[in-house]
């Protein structure tokens, strides 16, 4: 899958930072405090007056990104909220009428352009703030019309309008446009077609007012991909490093290592781009268990990523549905992704020796054979099995097993009554 044009990019960064900051980092809680903690609009406007994030280094984010193994940012520059990161002209609720008073998405792009870092921006359809936003009590939307509110979405589309136009057009070569939560539904592609015309690089995702360039599955709860061992069209699958918030959270709830090791893994080897997100505090730091999170998921990527980048799946070669398979060329991955149950693994039909057989996560040896196992007894068959792994050992972790062919079989294996699988 390609686009044949500049924006191919993200099929070579497939591992991206994702950042959702705003005056949400301040009480701590969660982006949507508005509505899912139902603050009044006006109590969460004086937010603004306490907005100086001190230690904002978008230079520092990046060190942490590449040494994570990461390539490119998406930055949310405004989130249901309202609140602005950028100088825009469309409304005060915005980073230039706050005590710091500076152009935040400027100084992440400048900091992107100079490192070659593409950036991609985060914009919401929704917007609890702007007057013109319908606000009908339906998910992700204020209650209703506040006071002083006039409900026009014709109008508000003419705000987004000027608002992408700006985005678009003051912040140079954008890697990507990342919309979020049309509520309205409502489809109208010259939108997408007016950010093409000025970023002609920027992918665009699914959930604005077209179906863009790329699918978003978020937080692994889209469970119909998992029965797929390829994806039919550009993806990039979200999740975050808390479970229950996207924004900064104090006593945040952190999902595990292996957990995460898992997600990035199930994606990038069906062929899908993973964006990870951080909150930043307010101040512009992040907090240390998040770095800690992030310098560990990116260990265990940089020992593994010869499997998952560069690749192509190759689920097809073996009825096992507990573990996903890449190749390149002759050298076949075998990425074991759900948790192990036994110490080896099957790699039925396959029944070919490979001439080296290695674990990524420790450079050691992996003991093969091709043998008929009692379980088999009924078609006689003999399969590739993969024994001794270190399951216990290295039961917080996502194993990876590089086999090494003089030859490797083309013909795919179906599932026995399981068409999804076979594409």
């Amino acid at each position: 899958m390609r686009f044949g044009d500049a924006r191919d990019w993200f099929f070579e960064k497939r591992f991206g930072l994702f950042i959702h900051w705003g005056l949400y980092a301040l009480p701590a809680w969660h982006e949507q405090l508005q509505w899912r903690g139902r603050v009044d609009r006006s109590e969460y406007e004086k937010l603004a007056g306490d907005w100086v994030p001190h230690r904002f280094d978008p230079d520092l984010w990046l060190d942490l990104a590449e040494e994570a193994g990461m390539g490119y940012l998406c930055l949310t520059t405004k989130h249901h909220d309202g609140f602005c990161l950028w100088a825009t002209k469309q409304t005060d609720f915005c980073v230039t009428h706050t005590p710091d008073g500076r152009d935040l998405v400027y100084l992440v792009a400048e900091a992107c352009r100079r490192r070659r870092f593409p950036l991609c921006l985060y914009y919401s359809c929704v917007d609890w703030h702007h007057p013109n936003y319908p606000n009908q009590g339906r998910h992700h939307e204020l209650p209703g019309p506040l006071p002083g509110d006039q409900p026009d979405h014709a109008r508000y589309l003419d705000f987004l309008r000027a608002q992408v136009e700006e985005l678009c057009t003051n912040y140079g070569p954008l890697g990507g446009f990342w919309w979020d939560m049309n509520v309205e539904e409502h489809v109208d592609p010259s939108i997408n077609a007016r950010i093409r015309e000025l970023q002609p690089g920027a992918v665009i995702n699914n959930r604005g007012y077209d179906e863009g360039d790329f699918g978003t599955p978020e937080r692994d709860w889209d469970g119909g991909l998992d029965g797929q061992m390829t994806l039919s069209r550009p993806t990039e699958a979200c999740q975050s490093v808390g479970i229950e918030s996207w924004g900064f959270r104090l006593g945040e709830d952190y999902y595990t290592d292996r957990h995460l090791q898992r997600s990035l893994a199930k994606y990038l080897a069906r062929g899908a781009n993973y964006l990870l997100n951080l909150g930043p505090r307010a101040d512009g730091s992040i907090d240390p268990h998040q770095v800690g999170m992030l310098r560990r998921l990116g260990a265990w990527y940089h020992k593994t990523r010869e499997a998952l980048i560069d690749v192509e799946p190759a689920s097809h070669l073996t009825t096992n549905r507990d573990v996903l398979l890449t190749r390149r060329g002759t050298t076949l991955y075998v990425i074991c992704h759900r948790e192990l149950v036994t110490d080896s693994v099957k790699l039925k039909p396959l029944a070919v020796m490979p001439t080296r057989a290695t674990l990524l996560n420790s450079g050691d040896e992996v003991e093969c054979e091709v043998t008929v196992l009692p379980s088999e007894h009924a078609t006689q068959q003999p399969c590739l099995r993969l024994r001794r792994l270190p399951a216990n050992e290295l039961a917080g972790t996502v194993l990876v097993v590089r086999l090494e062919f003089d030859e490797l079989p083309e013909a795919a294996a179906a599932v026995e009554g399981d068409e999804r699988l076979v594409r």
